[in-house]
């Protein structure tokens, strides 16, 4: 299944990243842009996010499921003293979750929708899929980052 076989490409490439220290972590992409550290709270938290949508489309469609702000979370959650850890046990058990979850429905299950506060009627199948693009795009942004030649 191609879901799957994202999800897990993503999860794999990811969790080198949360092994970094020192330097690299304080890496942006951009001038103005989050770190590679807060990008990977980020993931960890946007991820329970979608995966709570996902349950919640599972279990009861049709439902009106919110949109976070990243950047109140970066600021209330404080991405610049969370430990690093934390956020990779977070990341990995529910990334599993996920690709549980996304072998059982995706096909069979996909059709069913909600309603985003902000994008409007979607389908379990487009949350499953913005799972994994998601965590592509921060995985382009962490690996310009480290590209760099120091800080941003």
């Amino acid at each position: 299944m191609e879901i799957v076989a994202r999800l897990e490409a993503t999860r794999d490439r990811t969790r080198t990243y949360f092994g970094l220290n020192g330097d690299p972590l304080d890496r942006s992409y951009a001038p103005g842009k989050w770190p590679v550290r807060h990008i990977l709270h980020h993931l960890a938290d946007a991820e329970t996010v979608l995966f709570y949508r996902i349950r919640s489309i599972i279990s009861g469609p049709r439902q009106v499921l919110w949109a976070f702000d990243q950047d109140a979370w970066a600021r209330g959650l404080d991405y610049s003293n969370i430990p690093l850890d934390l956020s990779h046990r977070i990341y990995e058990s529910v990334r599993a979750g996920v690709i549980y979850h996304a072998r059982l429905h995706y096909d069979r299950s996909g059709h069913l929708q909600f309603v985003h506060s902000e994008m409007g009627i979607r389908t379990l199948k487009e949350e499953f899929d913005k799972v994994a693009w998601h965590n592509e795009h921060h995985l382009a942004q962490i690996e310009s980052a480290l590209r760099s030649e120091g800080p941003v």
